[in-house]
């Protein structure tokens, strides 16, 4: 899987990197059929007063359909990738039951579509 960090409004650390690598890329483990993980991690603008409002952003490419997890408005950068990470892995595993059931289907299809020939000799 090829993952692409983006830093949004921040300098991206070398910390921060890493942790989102073994977060984003623990996700293969549930569907090994990622193609691209595009990932945004940033402060928000908005809400001053508050402190350091972060987000965590990522978006899947997966054969079929792209998967997008954000979580806006945490404290913590870290836990805001944390739960973009959870989200994605119920999404994954979500995504991994309806295309094995889909390929299930075609293949009862096939079988029961095929016309069988049986010669005498």
């Amino acid at each position: 899987m090829n993952i692409t960090i983006t830093g949004k409004n921040m300098e991206l650390t070398g910390a921060i990197k890493e942790y989102v690598e073994k977060k984003i890329g623990g996700l293969e483990k549930f569907y090994s059929r990622i193609i691209k993980a595009v990932v945004v991690v940033g402060l928000t603008t908005t809400k001053h007063n508050n402190g350091k409002i972060y987000v965590a952003e990522c978006k899947l490419e997966v054969p079929g359909k792209d998967l997008y997890a954000s979580k806006v408005e945490e404290k913590d950068l870290y836990k805001a990738i944390d739960k973009v990470k959870d989200y994605l892995e119920i999404e994954l595993k979500k995504h991994k039951r309806k295309m094995e059931g889909r390929r299930q289907e075609e293949r009862k299809e096939t079988r029961e579509s095929k016309e069988y020939e049986l010669s005498d000799e």
